[in-house]
């Protein structure tokens, strides 16, 4: 039986270790931008040796973050901090993951230690879809697969 310390190989992948970070929200971007706090959070982890590792759920379009501070790759931009973040999880020998993410009709609300509730548009929020929830979904879903097939 595999150990938790032992590597780990998937197809042409191989893990240094079974030890995987999950994604965990972290509320610090400014339009959907990678910054220093997403380099040390997630640099640590591969510091710390953790075989993989993912960032937060990662917005594929600016009205599918769950909140105005949410991470995003909807815009070339958004790749260069991503990039750098990527290079230093691997110069650890970690391998790096995306969890790539569309809140649908719960996005844009508040940070949970906030006042709960939807962020208005003259707060940084975004006008959501008042449609049908089925009518919605379906469009949505359209939008958002089509957004993560573009970065292939």
């Amino acid at each position: 039986m595999a150990g938790l310390f032992d590597p780990l190989a998937i197809r042409d992948l191989t893990f240094a270790n079974r030890v995987f970070v999950s994604p965990m929200c972290q509320y610090s971007s400014q339009d959907g931008y990678a910054n220093d706090w997403h380099l040390v959070h997630l640099g640590s982890r591969a510091v710390g040796g953790a075989g993989l590792i993912f960032t937060e759920a990662t917005a594929v379009l600016p009205e599918g973050r769950i909140s105005p501070q949410d991470l995003g790759i909807w815009d070339d931009g958004h790749i260069e901090m991503l990039s750098r973040i990527v290079r230093f999880i691997h110069e650890q020998g970690s391998i790096s993951g995306m969890q790539l993410a569309h809140a649908g009709r719960k996005a844009s609300t508040r940070r949970p230690w906030e006042i709960p509730g939807t962020v208005p548009e003259n707060e940084g929020g975004w006008k959501k879809n008042r449609r049908s929830k089925r009518v919605t979904f379906r469009r949505q879903l359209s939008d958002a697969a089509g957004a993560h097939t573009r970065w292939h």
